[in-house]
């Protein structure tokens, strides 16, 4: 198998990080540390605010519960090895080790793609079908709907690391990136890519179809659905309840399908890895500020949080 013939000759790559700039290093690892620990605090608050809180223990936060656990997981299989990187310069990572980060990265981007498009259809139930919804959105066809996402992200990963793994890489080792991605990695291959970069423009081009038919079938009925009720200030209220996931829906999409959809070609180096810094660190970084600046019971609850520990320090003395 060649993957194995690569693992005698290449045991690791090395990454360059952001090579061009080197003078801007110190910089570039002060502002992914800040970012990553606002992430870290944003998304375990978010985990922990769900878990403890009975008044978030519905569908909705639910899905938001996993979206903070993806975006934790995303970002921390990335940043902690980039900082490394930046502070250095460039870093070795092991053959596997960046397999295994490049298997993650797919598999969590894939699942949140879809995650996002089953938050869209459940605002679609909770707004145009509300005395439905408790019937519609069971426990069963909720955790049905997350084991599915699971399972497309680590099949649709699995198939992409499979025909990595069974590429030549030769003698060339430095990634001229921050973490292992996959187009990224394929351009230091010796071997014949095309079949690689087929399958992750169908994939990509597959998973955002998908998912944005979802997306946008549900926000036009759930529109449709606003524009009939005669106040604004009531229409106003609504809306309000999926404007976070709409931001959510716009800063994960954008950069996601610029770099993806098009072959690693069409893009320059400086590009691809600006945009990744979105989707690896900005993305799971703002994810929890807007669903807890924009949501009342995410601060209510954050609220009742911080009274229940006062009370028990209080309680000390």
């Amino acid at each position: 198998m060649t993957g194995a013939g690569n693992l005698s000759v290449l045991s690791s790559f090395i990454l360059l990080g952001f090579s061009d700039a080197p003078e801007l290093q110190t910089t570039i690892f002060t502002i992914f540390l800040s970012l990553y620990v606002l992430m870290v605090l944003g998304n375990l608050t978010m985990i922990l605010l769900i878990n403890t809180d009975p008044h978030l223990r519905i569908p909705m936060y639910f899905f938001l519960s996993h979206l903070s656990r993806m975006d934790f997981c995303l970002s921390s299989a990335i940043t902690p090895k980039a900082l490394e990187t930046f502070l250095l310069g460039r870093s070795h990572i092991s053959f596997w080790g960046c397999f295994a980060q490049m298997y993650i990265f797919v598999s969590l981007a894939v699942c949140e793609c879809f995650l996002l498009g089953v938050m869209a259809y459940d605002r679609y139930t909770a707004v145009c079908k509300p005395l439905l919804y408790t019937t519609t959105m069971t426990r069963a066809r909720y955790y049905g709907m997350v084991v599915l996402v699971y399972t497309i992200g680590l099949l649709t990963s699995l198939a992409h690391i499979t025909l990595a793994g069974r590429l030549s890489f030769c003698q060339a080792r430095s990634i001229n990136h921050f973490f292992c991605e996959l187009p990224s990695l394929l351009q230091l291959s010796c071997s014949d890519t095309s079949t690689n970069e087929l399958l992750q423009v169908y994939h990509a081009v597959f998973n955002a179809m998908v998912s944005l038919l979802m997306i946008l079938v549900s926000y036009t009925c759930i529109l449709h659905t606003i524009l009939q009720i005669p106040l604004a200030t009531r229409r106003l209220k609504v809306f309000s309840t999926c404007a976070s996931h709409l931001a959510a829906i716009v800063i994960f999409y954008a950069p996601g399908i610029l770099t993806y959809v098009q072959p690693h070609e069409a893009s320059s180096c400086d590009q691809a890895k600006l945009v990744s810094v979105c989707y690896s660190i900005l993305t799971p970084t703002l994810n929890p500020l807007i669903y807890s600046l924009r949501n009342r019971e995410v601060k209510g609850a954050l609220r009742r949080l911080w009274e229940r520990k006062l009370l028990t320090h209080l309680s000390r003395f």
